[in-house]
């Protein structure tokens, strides 16, 4: 892998976790992101319990997909396992981030999915945010960061990845993804935000059902689909 390649990833993954923070998704080290070179097979991700102030591109922890450690002292988060089985499982992703943003939390823990409300959310959403199973006691005991990526693949097998960018892991909190670590920073905020929303919304009517299908498809379309009309050409 050439070294501009994989600092420019390196850079791209800190500024994702720094973004985290900013935005207020991320408290303390309860956060991480990574990004991943296909055509190398390398992954880039934030290490281990190592606070926000003051972090660098140089601490990145480049791995490989079957989690050794290629190029760093540091340990790499003790998520990777679950970022690598999504890299892994959802081949057209190209960065992961997991947080714990209060209302994306506050909906996982409740194992209640964030329904499409409207047209803030089929903006980058196609449809309701799924929540996953609770993982077995045989799962927690055993290879539990593992355990959770399968079982975030294992509800996305009826989804494209790509649509609904997004998870909530019953129990823990949000996982987000994109085709880089930017798009993946600015979901994770897009998924509070509707988290949020979605909330609010249900306290005062906890019967609004989501929003029309056309109204839907019309909105993220506009922005995702082949014809797409928001923004401005290439």
């Amino acid at each position: 892998m050439s070294a501009p390649s994989l600092s420019h990833l390196k850079e791209a993954v800190l500024q994702a976790n720094l973004a985290t923070v900013q935005h207020g998704l991320v408290i303390a080290t309860f956060g991480n992101a990574s990004g991943i070179d296909r055509d190398q097979g390398r992954v880039v991700i934030k290490p281990s319990g190592v606070p926000y102030d003051g972090m660098t591109a140089d601490a990145m922890v480049v791995t490989d997909l079957e989690g050794q450690v290629l190029d760093n002292r540091l340990r790499p988060s003790s998520d990777l396992g679950t970022h690598l089985a999504l890299y892994r499982a959802f081949p057209g992703i190209g960065a992961v981030i997991h947080t714990h943003s209060t209302f994306a939390t506050i909906m996982a823990q409740a194992m209640a999915p964030i329904p499409c409300l409207g047209t803030t959310h089929a903006d980058y959403f196609r449809g309701e945010i799924p929540v996953t199973r609770p993982l077995t006691p045989e799962e927690i005991a055993g290879d539990y960061v593992a355990a959770t990526g399968a079982v975030i693949i294992e509800t996305f097998a009826d989804r494209d990845p790509l649509e609904v960018p997004a998870v909530l892991v019953a129990g823990h909190g949000p996982f987000v993804w994109g085709r880089t670590p930017d798009q993946a920073a600015l979901n994770a905020l897009i998924l509070e935000e509707v988290a949020r929303m979605a909330w609010h919304a249900l306290m005062l009517r906890p019967d609004l059902p989501p929003i029309p299908a056309p109204l839907l498809d019309r909105h993220f379309l506009r922005k995702h689909g082949a014809g797409a009309t928001y923004g401005q050409p290439a």
